[in-house]
């Protein structure tokens, strides 16, 4: 069982830069792959980033390749997600996610969801 916590949203203006965080309970995290998901108002859930258990895999978004950065620290238990030269379109609700085995960017495949974090750009 694996529980995890994102922090770190807010609004913020476009161009900006957000950190986000996701903090995971349990000895195993780094036996974990986790990923970032993102839901618009209105829009189905989608594919952000993902992080295999070493760090040495990593997948990314076409919308966001070369403005967002995954990483993860095994010791602190924690994933990561640096988001810079936001835009309006990356308003979102950010979820942290989680599986042992599946290194995808299909929402099914992942065992654990957190609660979420709100991300607003404006204009």
């Amino acid at each position: 069982q694996v529980q995890l916590v994102e922090s770190g949203g807010g609004l913020v203006q476009a161009g900006g830069s957000l950190r986000l965080s996701c903090a995971a309970s349990g000895r195993t995290f780094s036996r974990y792959i986790m990923a970032w998901f993102r839901q618009a108002p209105g829009k189905e859930r989608e594919f952000v980033a993902t992080i295999r258990w070493g760090g040495d895999n990593i997948n990314y978004a076409d919308s966001v390749k070369g403005r967002f950065t995954i990483s993860r620290d095994n010791a602190k238990n924690t994933v990561y997600l640096q988001m810079n030269s936001l835009k309006p379109e990356d308003t979102a609700v950010y979820f942290c996610a989680a599986d042992p085995i599946n290194y995808s960017d299909q929402q099914r495949q992942y065992l654990y969801w957190g609660q979420g974090t709100q991300v607003t750009v404006s204009s």
